[in-house]
């Protein structure tokens, strides 16, 4: 029997990718964790906006359970009803037309640059295949999706990268025009907000300028909702908060709510953009993964997204002017809050006081369950004041 502990075990045998704070997570129960000796955690992380109900969600366990006393998985060379429901479930919900399920973020990101290079090849001929992105974005870590990823810090020890991604920059909605006319290009990929990048959310002329250039020059919208989506931003998607109409849409994180799910929505210009072979995936469309998801998707009523906005104001008074926080950004429940402190030492100074938040760049990065009691919120809203004071 292994005496190592799991620390040890993860430092000996799991590649090091990850700056892992100093805890195990046992267990856990709505937005409270609980670590290896039994200490307690208000979560505002939620796996970085996976269990957006929280962790061990009764409904979410009874759906992916009773999925999996009925067949875990199949390939995609045969239907099953999962799949269907929840693909007929976004469509209804979103106006898009088919979907691709994959199973990650990342993926969907793929399966989204994919569509587009090929459309932009079948309407405009084969050099049409650059896509605009947007500095500070993030799309994955695939070397695709990094290369779409406007930051050249993620780029740097992985060149060449992929050739095809233009970068528009969001305080100069003229970078948008210059980059569209100057070159073959299908389509424009953002983030509502720009999670990864800071908790920027993009400022309305560049929304305005945005949609007006993708009219001018026939190009194909792709919304990432990949962090922001599945109620979070407070509407299903956070790009219904832009008045945008995407022809794509990606999603991951919060839809599988624990478990592995990425999609790629397409709109009606896209619907049939690809054939049998031109994509796939093994797991894509997983049985179980889809039951879980169309619970989740289920329960994201008016009621929980009017809960969603609530809860977004109530954070974004509480800390907007505090002591020791200089702005707060964001969108819904994805939240970013600048802070004259290091945000590593208010990440610390947090979690030995009994709540778990993220970074994001420089700033702390708030991501709580969309059903958090408003109590247990304003409990972990007095730690966060009060690890960013300055006395």
């Amino acid at each position: 029997m292994n005496t190592m502990t799991t620390k040890q075990l993860d430092d000996a045998y799991v590649a090091h990718t990850y700056n892992r704070f100093p805890i195990e997570i046992v267990s856990g129960r709505g937005s409270l964790l609980y670590d290896e000796t039994g200490r307690e955690y208000i979560d505002l992380g939620t796996g970085i906006a996976v269990n957006i109900f929280g962790m061990a969600d009764d409904e979410w366990i009874a759906a992916v359970t009773a999925q999996l006393g009925k067949f875990q998985h199949t390939s995609n060379l045969y239907y099953s009803a999962p799949c269907a429901n929840l693909a007929a479930m976004l469509c209804e919900a979103t106006g898009m037309k088919r979907v691709f399920f994959a199973n990650s973020g990342a993926e969907a990101n793929e399966c989204a640059i994919k569509a587009a290079r090929k459309h932009g090849e079948d309407t405009k001929g084969p050099d049409c295949c650059n896509i605009i992105t947007l500095r500070n974005s993030f799309h994955g870590r695939t070397l695709a999706t990094l290369a779409a990823t406007g930051q050249d810090v993620f780029h740097e020890k992985f060149t060449p990268v992929t050739p095809g991604f233009l970068y528009a920059d969001t305080t100069d909605p003229a970078s948008l025009e210059a980059l569209a006319r100057d070159n073959e290009v299908a389509a424009i990929m953002f983030e509502a907000v720009q999670g990864e990048g800071g908790v920027l959310p993009l400022p309305d002329d560049f929304v305005a300028e945005m949609k007006r250039v993708a009219k001018k020059y026939d190009l194909l919208l792709i919304a990432d909702e990949v962090q922001l989506g599945n109620g979070r931003s407070g509407a299903l998607y956070g790009y219904m908060n832009l008045g945008l109409e995407p022809d794509i849409v990606t999603t991951a994180k919060g839809i599988g709510g624990g478990l592995p799910l990425g999609v790629c929505m397409l709109g009606e210009r896209v619907q049939d953009v690809f054939g049998p072979g031109d994509h796939g995936s093994t797991f894509g469309g997983n049985p179980v993964a889809c039951a879980g998801a169309v619970n989740i998707l289920s329960r994201l009523t008016d009621d929980v997204l009017a809960g969603v906005r609530e809860r977004s104001k109530m954070i974004f008074d509480g800390l907007t002017g505090a002591p020791g926080i200089k702005s707060v950004t964001g969108m819904g429940l994805m939240i970013g809050v600048e802070t004259e402190k290091p945000a590593a030492d208010i990440v610390a100074a947090c979690r030995e006081n009994g709540v778990l938040v993220l970074t994001a760049k420089t700033k702390l990065r708030l991501l709580p369950a969309l059903n958090i009691p408003l109590d247990r919120l304003e409990k972990a809203l007095e730690v966060i004041r009060q690890a960013c004071r300055t006395e």
